[in-house]
Parts: C-alpha cells; sequence; structure tokens
C-alpha cells in the first residue's frame, strides 16, 4: 500500500452515508477531516476502533475535526451497524464503483476487495497533514490522529496562551 503523504492535497470525493444522502469532502473546507478507512462493517477490530472514536468525538470536535468513515460496504450494512452501535459520525459507502475512493488514497487492497485500515488527517484547507496504515488486524487508536491534530498550526494552543497558562492546559 502506498499511502498518499503528508502535503499532498487530499482527493476529493462523494459517497453516500444514507441511501438518500452524500457527503462530500469540499463541505468541511475551514475544518480539518479525520477519514478512517476500515475493512468490513460487525468485524471485532473495526467495530473497536470506531466505538473509541465515537467516544472521543467531543475531542475531535475541539481540534475542529470531523471524522468520517469509509468501507466498501453498502449503505444498508452501514446504517445497521451505525443505528445498533450508536454511532454519531457518518459512516461513508465506498461501494461502487467499489473501494474508487480507496483506491484514490492509496488504501485499497485488490486481492481482498476491501480498504485496508488506514488513517489521515486532512486540514481545512483540503491538504493532508498525517497518514498511517495500522495491520488489518490492529487497532490503531487514536493517538497518533489527536497528536497529528494538535500540531496543526489552527489547533496549535501553545502559539496563543501565555507561557504560564499554556503550560498549565498541558
Amino acid at each position: 500500500m502506498n499511502l498518499l503523504a503528508a502535503g499532498v492535497a487530499a482527493p476529493e470525493f462523494t459517497l453516500h452515508s444514507t441511501p438518500d444522502q452524500s457527503v462530500a469532502l469540499k463541505e468541511f473546507r475551514g475544518r480539518n477531516v479525520i477519514l478512517a478507512f476500515y475493512p468490513a462493517d460487525w468485524s471485532p477490530v473495526c467495530s473497536d476502533q470506531l466505538a473509541l472514536y465515537n467516544e472521543l468525538l467531543d475531542e475531535f470536535a475541539r481540534l475542529n475535526a470531523q471524522l468520517l468513515a469509509i468501507s466498501v460496504d453498502g449503505v444498508w450494512s452501514h446504517a445497521a451497524l451505525a443505528r445498533e452501535r450508536k454511532y454519531h459520525f457518518p459512516l461513508l459507502s465506498d461501494f461502487e464503483p467499489k473501494g474508487a475512493v480507496a483506491r484514490a488514497y492509496g488504501a485499497y487492497d485488490a486481492q481482498l476487495g476491501l480498504a485496508q485500515r488506514a488513517l489521515y488527517v486532512i486540514d481545512g484547507e483540503g491538504v493532508i497533514r498525517w497518514s498511517y496504515l495500522s495491520p488489518m488486524g490492529v487497532n490503531p487508536g487514536a493517538a497518533g490522529i489527536v497528536k497529528a491534530l494538535e500540531a496543526l498550526p489552527s489547533n496549535n494552543l501553545q502559539k496563543a496562551l501565555p507561557a504560564d497558562v499554556a503550560l498549565e492546559a498541558s
């Protein structure tokens, strides 16, 4: 897998979040975006990973970031998973043409026919600032995402606060 590197413009996409609603990356200009590609709905590692991110939505919001999770599963599978697990972020279907967005981001495994477990942080201008590929069976957690978001100039609180306040905030 050759994930796109930091500094590259994030490929634009529009994917279905429900049978009759779509989400486009360009809708989030001015906000940071976390793209979480994952192999399959209902798999134990994916479910754990997405549940962790669901718990961190307030932290992501504090860092001006919107989470978008993407797999090649269909919208009906996503809808059932989100309802059962009470996810409060979009699950986007990269179903047809299968894996087209994952391919554009270098995260598609053609042999397995699914997205790899890849993470991206995209800044408000649509530029990739961080990417990471986790082994298929490993939950990558969220530390890398949070660290990448905190490093963005728009989220660098240390510069905005006096030194004594900045130390207390850490």
